[in-house]
């Protein structure tokens, strides 16, 4: 029963307690971060806001030549380099009293989280076989909800408590989680760097790809659903439905659970572009018929009825969420020429910071002011970008002279890189 929800032993299973590591002291972080930078480091809101979308702008610029750093030097020490930068970056925070340490603090940490993890999709590509990297990949996501809602727990008992030093305590834990997942990922085997570049190769061929480019655009568009559930749904139930506002967390929590049990399953027959495909479409369908339900929530009628409506809409939603995530790594993976994996899923990875960035102001002015037909567009919208991606998926795929391989990512199967003698990740 157990062994349903953990990856393969190996280097599947070292990446999942990596990821676990990590992202337990990250939950507590993004529980408590806002409240400790306002109340401990004496920042109003309007700085913390300013700063980390500044901070995250740059982090999303930086994940593309990390990456392709990671691929050309190799990624098992540029992941243990940038984990340690990461822990140092969140320690940092421990001394934040200013404005200008706060920028610095923050944009070190989103540079050395984007970077973090495109250099760990690079050591995956190159550790797991072509055909298992997507059912990797879920594992790895149902491990980071795991930790996630572990450490949200934590974060609560530190708010209770509300002092300065159990603030303090949670930054500590994040800082020791990312050294944990620094040795975890040490303890990997070697995988060797990227042949060089060939004559007349641009540094960051990524840049230059447009088929790409339009593939990584319209996975962003999808990815608006990252800030649905976080901050305007919220919104949503508090200020336009008749629903308790307890509901809230409880959507929240619903949301996690659904994604730790059953985001392997659903990404388990995605193993191709076409099967990926399929899964955006699937994706793009529930997702749309989510917001039509969220929209019906706010018509007249008693508060548990709309209170219903909101629990359907949030398991559909969880249902469109797994099923983009499963289909997205497979084509962000399956597109990647070979030996460029670490600057593609840096670019590809611009998606988050860009739909963290943007994703908030759009999406309250969209259903907050529009309401109802807000809904219904946002629903179109994403089922549009759904069934676009598979055009340009193929218009991708058939570029000439990217040296893609079918469907396989970076061309290259676990076996075919074999640890260098004498040699002692997901976000």
């Amino acid at each position: 029963m157990t062994t349903r929800f953990l990856p393969p032993p190996g280097a599947p299973r070292r990446l999942a307690a990596a990821q676990l590591s990590n992202s337990v002291g990250d939950g507590a972080y993004y529980v408590c971060s806002a409240l400790y930078f306002s109340r401990v480091a004496g920042l109003s809101p309007a700085q913390i806001g300013l700063g980390l979308t500044l901070a995250w702008a740059v982090g999303s610029v930086a994940g593309v030549p990390l990456g392709a750093l990671a691929d050309r030097r190799g990624p098992r020490g540029a992941s243990v380099l940038l984990a340690l930068a990461t822990a140092a970056s969140v320690a940092s925070l421990l001394f934040v009293r200013s404005y200008g340490a706060f920028l610095c603090a923050v944009v070190l940490y989103a540079v050395s989280q984007c970077g973090l993890a495109a250099a760990r999709q690079s050591l995956l590509a190159g550790l797991v076989a072509p055909g298992e990297r997507t059912g990797v990949l879920a594992h790895l996501q149902a491990t980071l909800n795991a930790g996630l809602a572990l450490g949200a727990a934590l974060g609560g008992l530190a708010l209770g408590a509300g002092t300065e030093r159990a603030y303090l305590v949670v930054l500590a834990l994040d800082a020791v989680g990312f050294l944990v997942c620094a040795a975890l990922l040490r303890g990997l085997p070697v995988v060797a760097p990227a042949p060089g570049r060939t004559a007349g190769e641009p540094r960051l061929a990524v840049l230059r790809d447009r088929p790409y480019a339009l593939v990584t655009l319209l996975n962003a568009v999808l990815l608006l659903r990252m800030p649905l559930l976080s901050l305007a749904l919220p919104l949503w139930v508090v200020q336009r439905t008749a629903a308790p506002g307890w509901l809230v967390s409880a959507l929240f929590v619903l949301n996690t659970l659904a994604v730790t049990l059953f985001q392997v399953r659903l990404a388990r027959p995605v193993r191709d572009l076409e099967s990926a495909g399929r899964a955006l479409r699937v994706s793009g369908l529930v997702t749309a018929l989510s917001c039509a339900v969220f929209a019906a929530a706010a018509l007249p009628g008693s508060g548990w009825a709309a209170a219903a409506l909101l629990l359907v809409g949030a398991l559909l939603l969880s249902d469109g969420e797994m099923r983009q995530s499963a289909g997205s790594w497979q084509i962000g993976f399956a597109l990647a020429p070979a030996g460029r994996t670490g600057q593609y899923q840096g670019f590809f990875g611009t998606g988050v910071p860009l739909a963290r960035t943007l994703g908030p102001a759009l999406l309250t002015a969209l259903l907050l002011l529009w309401g109802v037909p807000g809904w219904l567009l946002l629903g179109g919208l994403l089922l549009a970008a759904s069934y676009a991606m598979g055009p340009a998926v193929r218009r991708a795929r058939s570029t000439a002279g990217t040296g893609r391989a079918p469907d396989g990512g970076s061309g290259l199967a676990a076996g075919d890189l074999a640890p260098r003698a004498g040699a002692g990740p997901a976000a």
